[in-house]
């Protein structure tokens, strides 16, 4: 199966949003630096200050990164690094549709000082495993710098089965991290057991980490810990020191959080959950939209202790 890899980090990752001006035109650095503390610092909840995540994960799906401009891509892995300052992994997600862009984003994010890039399954073309295989070695090819590999067919509509992950495995030794977002626990079991040494997968989907880790999974690269990292990240921890009651509370603390989210196409849910915390205003580019009435009533129900707990204080 070749060489053991080396895992970028082990517990929870936020995949973190794209904070944009009201009118959507320009990114908020601010808040984007302020959410990036309020990742690692951790928060509180029912009554605990819990510690933060254990990496970062810039321009994925949470992040908009289809109508990011180049520009502003830029931008944001600089701010990213310069406000993390080594306190944390920062991984930047550069996967596209088309390999050449994808290589160029790769190759400047690591030139830039990423500890890791996620690349997540061409989507659109729909290609064959070996389409997948030589895509990624592409960009391995490029840079060094270490790959999680990310599946997530219900936005990309072409599942990257457990057969094509491993052979990416196999023929792309950089690539050391999985993000499985299939929502298919079988799927997450069949890469476990045949991944090679030191590979770590990520369930992609919060509702699901639990049994990911208990499966023998590394942990999360979650939606939910931008508004709540502190229990999030504690409920990754104590499922991998295998401490399961615990960590079975708070997953059911946050369940009926994690499901909110999707009731309408992330990251409108969860952006209005942190303009309701103070971080940020709620404002998502087209075309998306911003969250409906209805599913307002849902999501700020399931949100609700968390938005009381991770809200920004009037002095801040």
């Amino acid at each position: 199966m070749g060489p053991a890899r080396q895992p970028l980090f082990s517990g929870t990752a936020p995949a973190l949003v794209t904070p944009f001006t009201a009118d959507g035109s320009a990114i908020d650095e601010a808040a984007f630096r302020a959410l990036i503390d309020y990742q690692i610092e951790g928060s509180r909840f029912d009554g605990r200050l819990f510690e933060g995540v254990e990496a970062l994960v810039v321009l994925g799906t949470t992040g908009e990164n289809p109508t990011v401009t180049h520009a502003e891509r830029r931008h944001l892995v600089d701010v990213a690094l310069d406000q993390a300052a080594g306190r944390v992994p920062v991984v930047i997600g550069t996967g596209t549709n088309d390999t050449a862009s994808s290589v160029a984003y790769s190759t400047e994010a690591a030139t830039a000082g990423a500890d890791g890039l996620l690349v997540v399954g061409p989507y659109y073309n729909k290609p064959t495993p070996d389409g997948v295989v030589a895509h990624v070695a592409s960009i391995a090819d490029a840079t060094d710098c270490p790959i999680i590999l990310y599946n997530v067919p219900s936005r990309t509509g072409s599942n990257l089965s457990a057969e094509t992950t491993l052979r990416v495995l196999e023929d792309v030794p950089t690539v050391v991290g999985v993000k499985e977002a299939s929502g298919n626990l079988n799927q997450v079991a069949d890469v476990l057991a045949h991944a090679p040494d030191g590979v770590a997968v990520y369930s992609g989907d919060d509702d699901l980490a639990l049994p990911a880790v208990c499966l023998g999974g590394s942990g999360l690269i979650s939606v939910i810990a931008n508004a709540a990292p502190g229990p999030v990240a504690e409920m990754v921890r104590r499922a991998l020191a295998g401490s399961l009651e615990g960590a079975r509370a708070l997953h059911y603390a946050l369940l009926d959080a994690m499901r909110a989210s999707f009731v309408e196409s992330n990251p409108s849910p969860l952006k209005a959950v942190l303009a309701a915390q103070g971080r940020m205003e709620a404002a998502v580019r087209q075309p998306l939209a911003p969250l409906s009435e209805p599913g307002s009533d849902d999501v700020f129900s399931a949100y609700a202790d968390l938005i009381e707990a991770g809200a920004v204080p009037a002095s801040a």
